[in-house]
């Protein structure tokens, strides 16, 4: 029987009322189904082990309330199960908040499986690492340590599963393993059927990012048209037990699920098309196929796989100093000539006010700000012919070590009110820590996931 894959969200800050036609129409169909939340980057998760080291009762979705009330209640009563990597850096806590809203709908029995194993940071000296993105073998020391998560295939979720898990929630794990561990689970499939595997773990990639399979990241008006992109429909992907996939959307919701939007989110992030590599497979997309066959709806096939990797990707976030930006607006006649006037003053300031390891940035927005350098090169080339009227803001980005002279620097456009050319106004200031990160690949063998249901906190082991 067909299995049906609902996206309810797509990144941390996506819509909170996404999955409610998604799960009306899971319901409306009776087959069955899982429904997924994708809610966690790599800066996503460093940011929540800030958050936890500041309050141990924060660190997973800030979000998650508002994102699992509207169907949590729907999903338990009509056997739909939730897995989400919604725990981010502290799934535990996550679990007892879906605990405690299964309890206000009336499910005080719900079973709630939790995955671990991902945070390797207490080991991560111990291990035997291999530079992937990152420039040296060398790790940051205990001080600048952030977080260090492995990126942990669908076996754990499978086996939470497996053990009656109603809602599984982990931390890290690779996107699409969300997808793909409900239909091993469903299905059967044996970890060595690597065709059936990767036909599972694309259809995760095309859910995983929520609505952009259906619409979403893609209008270009006269060029890609979207209608109802304030309705828009999150995917449902129909898999069927030989692995081909149907990708489609709830009825009645806005956005399109065409050729082109699932071609775009196919290949979306792919680097290697006969080569992806997942934890648990790798994908082959070089004989895929994509056909329309009905309004929102287009079937995938060819999707081959290969052996899973030896190695899981293991992504290090680790403090980076202070990052700061400032604003400051300039409208009118001879707009363009006032802010680049401004730009030059503070480079100018910045050059005797500012140490050397001070690196900075400056744009002009709304004048070839987002494809420039960092030496504003395309801005210069510009300038001839460009028009000087209009509304352009001129933005500082700064970083260094220290907080003090990010401040210093972003006080140095604060004063260009008074102290640059004429009428500028909306000044923004802010400073953050910044979070740097390098990815290295370790081991399968020395990753140990498992899992423990939340009636009973036993410890189930399982292969990575």
């Amino acid at each position: 029987m067909t299995f049906l894959l609902g996206s309810g969200a797509g990144f941390s800050g996506d819509r909170t009322d996404a999955a409610v036609p998604v799960v009306a129409e899971l319901i409306r169909r009776g087959q069955p189904a899982a429904l997924l939340f994708e809610t966690l980057g790599e800066r996503t998760l460093a940011a929540a082990h800030r958050a936890m080291r500041d309050d141990a009762n924060a660190g997973y979705e800030p979000l998650l309330d508002e994102l699992l009330a509207p169907v949590l209640g729907d999903c338990l009563d009509h056997g739909i199960a939730i897995l989400g990597n919604f725990g981010a850096a502290n799934p535990g806590k996550a679990c007892e908040v879906v605990a405690e809203l299964a309890n206000r709908s009336g499910r005080s029995e719900a079973r709630i499986g939790q995955v671990h194993g991902d945070d390797i940071r207490a080991r991560l000296g111990e291990l035997d690492l291999e530079p992937w993105e990152a420039e040296t073998r060398d790790l940051p020391g205990p001080d600048q340590l952030i977080s260090a998560n492995v990126y942990l295939g669908a076996a754990p979720l499978v086996q939470a599963l497996e053990l009656g898990a109603e809602v599984v929630v982990t931390g890290r794990v690779a996107d699409p393993a969300l997808f793909l561990a409900p239909l091993v689970h469903h299905f059967g499939w044996a970890w060595d059927d690597w065709d059936r595997l990767a036909a599972g773990m694309m259809a995760g990639h095309l859910g995983e990012c929520g609505a952009q399979v259906s619409g979403g990241y893609f209008a270009d008006p006269g060029h890609k048209d979207v209608s109802g992109l304030a309705t828009l429909g999150y995917p449902i992907i129909e898999v069927e037990a030989d692995g081909r996939l149907v990708v489609t959307k709830p009825p009645g919701t806005g956005g399109c699920v065409t050729g082109q939007t699932v071609k775009e989110q196919l290949l979306y992030e792919v680097h290697d098309p006969a080569n992806y590599l997942t934890p648990d497979v790798v994908v082959d997309l070089t004989a895929v196929t994509v056909r329309e066959i009905g309004p929102d709806r287009v079937e995938v096939t060819g999707i081959a796989g290969k052996p899973a990797p030896e190695r899981l990707k293991t992504t290090v976030c680790y403090e980076g100093g202070w990052q700061g930006e400032a604003e400051i607006s300039y409208a009118g006649p001879n707009a363009l000539a006032r802010t680049q006037l401004a730009a030059e003053i503070l480079r100018e300031r910045l050059a005797f006010r500012a140490p050397s390891a001070l690196r900075k940035r400056l744009d002009i927005v709304g004048h070839a700000s987002v494809f420039d350098d960092d030496d504003g090169a395309l801005q210069r080339e510009m300038r001839a012919g460009w028009g000087g009227d209009g509304d352009f803001r001129l933005r500082l980005a700064v970083e260094h070590p220290e907080r003090a002279w990010v401040e210093r620097a972003t006080q140095e456009l604060l004063a260009l009110y008074c102290a640059g050319p004429a009428g500028g106004g909306g000044v923004r200031r802010h400073f953050q820590r910044r979070v740097c990160t390098a990815s290295y690949l370790v081991k399968r063998s020395d990753v140990e996931p498992f899992v423990t249901l939340a009636e009973q906190r036993s410890h189930d082991h399982v292969a990575s």
